[in-house]
């Protein structure tokens, strides 16, 4: 279920981060508690079906109870055309697990994610920026939860 707010989000146990793209997929999820944020290789997008079925298996094999996706708003807080991807991504997913899924606001976790990354040659930064931005957005969510 896609949920508006953080209060019926699970207060505990391992939730994941997915920094959706056209392309590449990020991936991060937490310990148990919560205190950690971890990256994970991040998912090419060729075939949505594929993109999900990957997913759905991190969240099995990782026992995850909950699913926060970023979305893209332009600095005005307007959608984008790339927000309503993520919209009706999460769509797909919902029809796909019971787990509560909620949006975060994700402006500027690219820049955030290229400074914690550092200098590195540019291949090295594509293969590591998606991830890293879904780090940066459920240590985000992590801290509303930890807030309410």
């Amino acid at each position: 279920m896609i949920l508006c707010d953080y209060k019926n989000f699970p207060r505990i146990g391992r939730i994941i981060g997915v920094d959706w793209g056209l392309r590449r997929c990020g991936i991060a999820i937490t310990d148990e508690n919560r205190d950690f944020v971890f990256v994970r290789p991040q998912l090419y997008v060729k075939i949505q079906d594929e993109l999900i079925k990957n997913i759905l298996n991190i969240i099995k094999e990782d026992k995850i109870v909950g699913v926060v996706l970023g979305l893209p708003l332009h600095t005005d807080g307007s959608d984008s055309d790339t927000t309503k991807m993520v919209r009706e991504f999460a769509k797909i997913l919902e029809t796909k697990t019971d787990l509560p899924i909620i949006f975060i606001e994700e402006n500027l976790t690219s820049n955030a994610a290229q400074e914690e990354i550092g200098r590195k040659s540019i291949s090295k930064i594509k293969q590591e920026l998606d991830s890293v931005s879904a780090k940066i957005i459920l240590e985000n969510a992590v801290a509303m939860l930890k807030r309410i």
